[in-house]
């Protein structure tokens, strides 16, 4: 492969990545904001995530925006859990998929997990919709 890994990474992000509206978070603002205390880890998720992993053969990019929103909700990690049901959006979930997704976790995540989840996807869409109104 001629294409470096990184590149080859950032080709794939770019696919998950809206970078129009100024309010929504994504890996880049992430690599950015870290450039002064771990400029690393912002390559790690490029190369890595999105050149290794995300990259592989088998799984669409709206299924791997679908595990990875659950994945998220189950942790309780909400901060990322909004960049990603950004990134879901930007390949192709709609909000019924992620809504549904996320209130299929209730048995396994209990509630307090899925009402922080579908207040953070709540905000995400309203972002979004305004978004299209501009």
């Amino acid at each position: 492969m001629n294409e470096s890994r990184y590149q080859h990474g950032l080709d794939k992000l770019m696919e998950y990545t809206l970078s129009d509206n100024k309010e929504i978070s994504t890996h880049l603002k992430i690599s950015e904001a870290l450039e002064d205390i771990a400029p690393d880890v912002g390559k790690y998720i490029i190369e890595f995530a999105y050149g290794d992993i995300y990259s592989r053969p088998g799984l669409t990019n709206k299924q791997r925006a679908l595990i990875t929103i659950s994945s998220l909700v189950t942790q309780g990690t909400e901060p990322q859990l909004e960049l990603h049901i950004n990134t879901g959006l930007t390949a192709g979930l709609s909000k019924e998929e992620i809504v549904e997704s996320i209130t299929h976790l209730i048995p396994y995540t209990g509630f307090p997990r899925i009402l922080n989840a579908l207040t953070v996807a709540k905000k995400v869409f309203a972002i979004r919709e305004e978004e299209q109104h501009e």
